[in-house]
């Protein structure tokens, strides 16, 4: 009796149960990815829905260091919405470095602004005023005259329409008044960094050497006469006294020219205005000229 061979392979059985075994774990992992796919959809709706709610949404702008018309800029800067979903006056995502700048731009008498966060419907902006350090006036209007050399100190220490105030940096932020109080009482005559239509918002070249320059100026108020003004010519320095002499030395060299004028202190008076002007540009000498 023959005895029929099956052709089916012996090891198709356990195939099939693999295919079975993988086709469910394919499906299973479908299943959670797309429950993935609707609980990560439903969440952003719920973010989303959160916040358009006005209990994270910023109704209140409290001002420090100013008046309360720079919430007006804030509100303004925050108007809007990122991608046309999220409030741009969300507590979580409004743009402070805009409203910074914002502020700065409009008002360049701000050194800075810092911005913080109280509570959830509310922030607070603290605003920094630039000091004034002294005046600037363009040299066309200044209160000398370069040729004679002789300094007209009561038009040097008043205030005058066309001069500005800058910060310690050299930025000029504002245009002086008469009721303008500055660190320094006398006027800077400076050319300012690069091509600029008008002085606000420029700098003053040189600004790294201001604070040299400056400490030098209130030094010679010690021999008796005050500064009126600063003229800078190149890399030479004028300083004018209210006894109308001039002081000239080189611009980055005010401990040297200071060394020098002590040394030769008993051979002059700066006070009573006898001396036309004091050279001290070069090293270890003094050169002076007496008026006739």
């Amino acid at each position: 009796m023959s005895v029929r061979r099956s052709s089916v392979p012996r090891g198709s059985p356990p195939a099939r149960a693999g295919d079975r075994l993988s086709a469910r774990r394919r499906r299973s992992r479908r299943r959670t990815l797309v429950a993935l796919c609707i609980l990560s959809f439903l969440l952003c709706v719920g973010i989303v829905y959160g916040l358009q709610q006005s209990a994270v949404r910023i109704s209140h702008i409290k001002i420090l260091g100013a008046d309360q018309s720079f919430a007006e800029i804030a509100s303004a800067t925050m108007q809007g919405n990122y991608f046309g979903i999220i409030p741009c006056d969300s507590i979580f995502f409004f743009p402070a470095s805009r409203i910074r700048a914002d502020i700065i731009a409009a008002h360049p008498d701000i050194a800075a602004v810092s911005i913080s966060r109280d509570g959830f419907t509310s922030i607070s902006i603290t605003i920094n005023d630039r000091v004034p350090i002294a005046r600037w006036c363009p040299s066309t209007d200044s209160a000398y005259s370069m040729s004679s050399g002789q300094a007209s100190s009561s038009q040097a220490s008043s205030g005058q329409t066309d001069c500005y105030v800058f910060d310690a940096g050299g930025f000029i932020f504002a245009l002086a008044a008469s009721s303008t109080k500055t660190i320094n009482n006398f006027a800077l005559y400076a050319p300012l960094v690069g091509e600029t239509p008008e002085p606000l918002r420029a700098t003053v070249a040189h600004a790294e050497t201001l604070p040299g320059m400056f400490d030098f100026a209130r030094e010679l108020a010690t021999f008796g006469s005050s500064v009126a003004s600063v003229v800078i010519r190149g890399d030479e320095v004028d300083e004018y006294l209210e006894s109308s002499t001039r002081i000239t030395y080189v611009l980055g060299h005010e401990q040297d020219a200071f060394t020098a004028l002590v040394s030769a202190r008993a051979n002059m008076n700066l006070a009573d205005g006898s001396l036309d002007y004091v050279d001290l540009r070069f090293d270890g000498k003094v050169y002076l000229k007496r008026k006739k």
